[in-house]
Order: structure tokens, then sequence, then C-alpha cells
């Protein structure tokens, strides 16, 4: 394949001596950084009232099993574990909030190498991928987690002269596990359109490959929910459903992309074609010309 004259001198522009990478590496690794700790800092400091804002889903999940939400309890079993929840809560709220900052930094790090309508291509799924781990997050927040506790809930006992008394009380460091598990994973099962619609820009996939293996997506839907997600058959469903969704939404997206990609070829080749009849018209008419 032909190299152009624009792409050769985009690739003169993003060639760099390797101390120049070195020191612009280092410069989106500190704005990273920075970015992390001072979200890490701003999370640390209102750890606790993100954390009973992540209690409000258990709350909702007891008013579907008739129970009082005001008597919601959480405990911590050593001197030092809500210490440390809150710490891993800083940290996972800080990703979250620095994520766009560091995605940009690594845009931009990388951007100088590509050429330009490879820049235009990558530009809209750096965009769209903090939007689809917000909605998966979101439908974690608003349905997935009151229902897996509503489905721990219920195995609840009440104690009478025959059985003994069984409440849930779980602790504050397990509840947070949990809830940020869930987050991880329907998140990261939300970048499914994204990274199948590179791969697909980018010749790796196909949408016919992809319908092809739709039975082969399925099971491995179901198995990476087993691993991904608490060992409860609720969480485990809710998260394959959603994956095999978003697959069926991959394929579109990827015959979306082929679609465009054979317009830009037909594009291409009729501006080459009408170049070429120009080029032999300017001959002619200088071979005709009179000397």
């Amino acid at each position: 394949m032909s190299i152009t004259d624009t792409e050769k001198d985009e690739i003169e522009k993003s060639s760099a001596p390797l101390m120049e990478h070195l020191i612009e590496l280092r410069r989106r690794l500190i704005w990273s950084i920075g970015g992390f700790f001072a979200a890490f800092l701003v999370c640390f400091f209102f750890a606790k009232k993100l954390f009973n804002l992540l209690v409000i889903p258990f709350k909702w999940a007891t008013q579907w099993a008739g129970l009082d939400p005001h008597k919601v309890e959480l405990i911590y079993t050593a001197p030092q574990e809500f210490f440390f929840t809150q710490v891993k809560l800083a940290m996972f709220g800080g990703m979250v909030i620095a994520f766009p900052l560091i995605a940009t930094q690594i845009y931009k790090f990388i951007a100088p190498g590509l050429y330009k309508n490879e820049r235009n291509a990558f530009l809209p799924f750096l965009i769209a991928s903090p939007i689809l781990f917000l909605m998966g997050a979101s439908l974690v927040y608003f349905f997935f987690t009151p229902m897996v506790m509503w489905f721990f809930l219920a195995m609840q006992q009440a104690g009478t002269d025959d059985q003994v008394q069984i409440s849930l009380l779980p602790k504050v460091s397990e509840y947070l596990s949990l809830i940020m598990t869930l987050i991880f994973s329907f998140g990261l099962v939300f970048q499914l359109p994204v990274v199948t619609s590179l791969m697909t820009r980018v010749g790796m996939l196909s949408s016919k490959a992809l319908a092809e293996k739709r039975k082969w997506a399925i099971v491995i839907a179901f198995v990476v929910a087993a691993v991904l997600t608490p060992p409860d058959p609720m969480s485990q469903i809710g998260l394959a459903i959603p994956t095999i969704l978003l697959y069926e939404v991959s394929i579109w997206a990827a015959r979306l992309i082929e679609r465009d990609q054979v317009k830009q070829k037909l594009a291409r080749e009729k501006q080459e074609a009408a170049e070429a009849v120009a080029e032999k018209a300017a001959k002619a008419s200088s071979t005709q010309a009179p000397s």
C-alpha cells in the first residue's frame, strides 16, 4: 500500500527523539497521578457521605423486603476496618473521577503518532467509553444492587420456638466490595461496543464474524458473569443478559462502521478516477498543443 505525500508529512511531524518522548511521557504521568491524587483526597474527605450514598440501594432493598429502611445496620469487626474501607472507597472514587483526565493524557501522548483520520476515529470512542461506564454503574446502583440485597435479605429467618433468628448484618468492607465488584463488572462489560467497534475499524473483526460467533458469545457471557460477580444467580443473570444485548449492539455498530468504510472507499476511488482522468486530459492537451 503506497503512502501519500500527506501521510509522509504526518509521519515526519510525528517523529521525535527518544528523550522528547520520555519527557512527554513524564509530563502525562505527572498530570495523571496528580489528578488521581487530588480526586482521592476529595473522595477521602467525603468518604462517609459517599458510603452513606452507596447504602441507599440497601435501604431500597429493605423496603422491597417489607422491612424498616431506617433500621439498616452495617458493622465492622476490626478497629481499622472502616478506615481502610474509606481509603478503598476514596481510591475507587478517585479513579472514576480522574478517569477522563487520565484517558485524555493517554490520548494526547499517542495522538502525535497517529494519522489525522486515525485521531478522528479514536476520539469518539474516547468520549463514549466513560459514558458507557457510567451507564453500567447507574444500572448497578438503581437496579441490580437493590435486587441482589433483596435476594440476600429474603434469606433471613425470624426467631420462633422451633428456629433461631438469623439476621443479615453485613460488614462495611464486604458491602463496599460487593457494590464495587458489581460496578466494575458492569462498567467493564459496557465497554464491549467500544472494543468491538475499534477492532472492526482497524480490520481485526467483522460483523459477519461477530454474528457467526453469537452462540459462543452467549456461553462466554454466562461464564464471565459467574467469574466477575458474587456467587448468586441474581447478579450472574443480571450481568449475562446485558452482556448479550451489548453483543447484539456491537454487531449493529460493526455493520454501520463497515457501511461507512465502503462509502469512504467508493468516494476515494471515485476521486482517484476523476484525478486520473484529469491528469490524462492535461497530458493529452499538452501533447496536442502547437510547439
